[in-house]
C-alpha cells in the first residue's frame, strides 16, 4: 500500500516535514521494487535522513540532574538551555526542543547512569 503526505508508518510521525517527505518517496519506491514494509521501512527512514541532514552529525542534548532539579543542556556545554524541578516536568518541553533542533536526546538517572536515548 503506497504512502502519502496525511498516511505514513507510525514510525514517520516525529520526523522533519522535509524528512518525512523523503522517507515517504523512499519507502515507495522500494515498495515498488518488491520490498516488504517491514524491510522498506527502516531503509527508507535511514536514507531519507542521510539525505536531507546531508550526513551531519546529530547535535546530542542531555537531561541531568542539576542543583536546582533537572537540566536540559547541549552535550559538553555549561549553560543549561531549560532548568525545572522534576525530570517529569522538564521531559515534554526537551523532546519538543529537541525535535525542533533535529537533535538526539539522551536521558541521565540521578546517579548520573544513562537511563534512554531518545531519535537515534
Amino acid at each position: 500500500m503506497p504512502w502519502s503526505k496525511n498516511d505514513y508508518p507510525d514510525s514517520f510521525k516525529n520526523l522533519d516535514n522535509a524528512v518525512r517527505n523523503k522517507a515517504i518517496e523512499i519507502a515507495n519506491a522500494l515498495l515498488r521494487d518488491g520490498y516488504e514494509e517491514g524491510r522498506a521501512i527502516p531503509i527508507a527512514l535511514s536514507q531519507a535522513k542521510q539525505t536531507e541532514t546531508g550526513g551531519e552529525e546529530r547535535p546530542v542534548y542531555e537531561i541531568r540532574k542539576h542543583d536546582e532539579g533537572w537540566q536540559l543542556k547541549k552535550k559538553d556545554s555549561k549553560n543549561a538551555i531549560f532548568i525545572e524541578e522534576t525530570k517529569d516536568n522538564l521531559m515534554e518541553e526537551a523532546k519538543r526542543y529537541v525535535n525542533r533542533n533535529q537533535g538526539e536526546l539522551h536521558v541521565y538517572n540521578e546517579d548520573d547512569s544513562l537511563s534512554d536515548t531518545l531519535y537515534e
